[in-house]
């Protein structure tokens, strides 16, 4: 090849050598690519230990979030199992919380999760058993995670029974990241990868 043809290929290499480089210069990839479903708006709820939670000091943290109840012997002990098994691979992970509401506040009360929770061996820095009034701990599961189906009640609260075996993975400021079926193994597997997604994006 003649020297000027050299002269173009090497002009052309650089030219889009830069722009590559300026390209991911300008990509933020500590950002997730999961999209945002919805927003969590303000709640109340007792911890296992009596203490009162509010979205407040969720706020700043990554969560995954279930409902369950404790006298369940359905899939409530396989999602909690999966629950187990996640809080030991992110031992120590200070920016995660489980919060593991029950739908059954009646029954369960914060005596009942508190020897639940001890019976799993729930470490209260990571994993938080929450009851509350049942209307709001539904309104919870169904506007703030997207986990019931909202025209799935009746008119009487007394008459409703939520029963889900979905997670949801709430980012740092709030927002529900995802909707994970806790009962299928490649589900279970994409939430721990958007897990370690949100708590990169976190730092």
């Amino acid at each position: 090849m003649s020297r000027k043809t050299w002269i173009y290929i090497i002009f052309f290499a650089l030219l889009f050598g830069g722009f590559y480089v300026f390209l991911y210069a300008t990509i933020d990839t500590s950002k997730s690519k999961l999209p945002v479903l919805t927003n969590v708006h303000s709640f109340s709820f007792t911890r296992q230990d009596g203490k009162q939670i509010s979205e407040k000091d969720v706020l700043g943290k990554v969560n995954v979030v279930e409902f369950f109840f404790s006298t369940c012997q359905g899939i409530c002990p396989r999602l909690n199992h999966q629950m187990q098994k996640l809080s030991t691979h992110f031992k120590g992970q200070n920016n995660l919380l489980i919060l593991s509401h029950t739908v059954d506040p009646t029954n369960d009360t914060v005596e009942r999760l508190k020897n639940y929770s001890d019976s799993l061996g729930a470490d209260i820095n990571q994993w938080w058993f929450l009851t509350g009034e049942k209307k709001e701990l539904y309104k919870s599961a169904r506007e703030n995670y997207l986990l019931d189906d909202p025209q799935n009640n009746s008119v009487n609260i007394n008459e409703q029974f939520l029963h889900t075996q979905f997670f949801a993975l709430v980012d740092a400021q709030g927002r529900v990241r995802g909707i994970y079926d806790g009962l299928k193994s490649d589900e279970i597997k994409k939430l721990y990868s958007d897990i370690e997604d949100l708590l990169k994006e976190n730092k």
